[in-house]
């Protein structure tokens, strides 16, 4: 489903990543994890269209996309979550999930900014899609609350819910489990795991190992920008160059 092929970015001469390639295939659930530096952050922004590689291409189900932006890549198929809680303040969390249709609605901007005609026969429909995705992630309940109110860890099952809400064939998370409690990301950790059975296709871009290692079908390893290892998360744990890079006292801990 996503292929990228020989990858490189630097900045000021310097690689934040070079010459990486990975394939994920349809269904999977594939991990990214790395030292802080590895490149990590990068690889996400070259696949989600927010940086452009300097050599290398990215192909999303056989389509170049390297030189699309992101919000022809959204179209697509491909939906984001981004590191942090991004919520819209002032708006409920059930209109919040209402802004990832915005991909596959036929009304305009302005068409829904003045509230013509096409924006209100789309309106329930858009509404609907939106309830079902905040009830696949548990937030039914708070449909009513402003995002804002809610504590993180629903705030980030809330950003999932809006890329839900864009119907993705492909779902990129940057970080999601960062600065949550350990019963937040049990729970973070049970919707993703559910996701997967259902059959989305995920790339988990980590700094969790222990979070990574229980969820994902396969793992990437980045150190300095480059790929050190790829495979499942056993073999993964016992990579020597991984231990070295960066697992270590991780690994004995987790």
């Amino acid at each position: 489903m996503l292929e990228t092929d020989q990858v490189s970015r630097s900045f000021g001469g310097v690689f934040a990543v070079r010459d990486v390639s990975l394939s994920i295939g349809e269904g999977e659930l594939r991990g990214v994890i790395g030292p802080n530096g590895a490149g990590k952050s990068t690889l996400f922004n070259l696949i989600t269209g927010h940086l452009r590689a300097d050599h290398g291409s990215i192909a999303y189900r056989g389509r170049r996309i390297d030189r699309m932006p992101p919000h022809r890549r959204a179209t697509l198929g491909i939906s984001i979550v981004f590191q942090g809680a991004r919520t819209f303040h002032g708006m409920t969390v059930l209109e919040n999930a209402m802004v990832g249709a915005h991909t596959w609605t036929r009304h305009g901007f302005f068409s829904g900014a003045l509230r013509l005609p096409p924006y209100w026969r789309e309106e329930p429909r858009i509404r609907a899609r939106a309830g079902e995705a905040i009830d696949r992630v548990g937030l039914t309940p708070w449909a009513d609350r402003y995002a804002e109110s809610l504590p993180l860890g629903q705030q980030r099952r809330l950003q999932i819910a809006r890329a839900l809400c864009a119907q993705p064939k492909l779902l990129l998370l940057d970080e999601p489990a960062s600065g949550l409690r350990a019963e937040e990301r049990g729970q973070l950790a049970a919707l993703v795991r559910q996701l997967h059975r259902e059959g989305l296709t995920m790339m988990l871009v980590e700094h969790d190992v222990a979070f990574v290692t229980g969820l994902a079908d396969r793992i990437t390893v980045l150190d300095l920008g480059e790929v050190i290892a790829n495979g499942p998360p056993a073999e993964i744990r016992r990579d020597e160059r991984v231990i070295a890079a960066y697992l270590g006292e991780a690994s004995a801990d987790a």
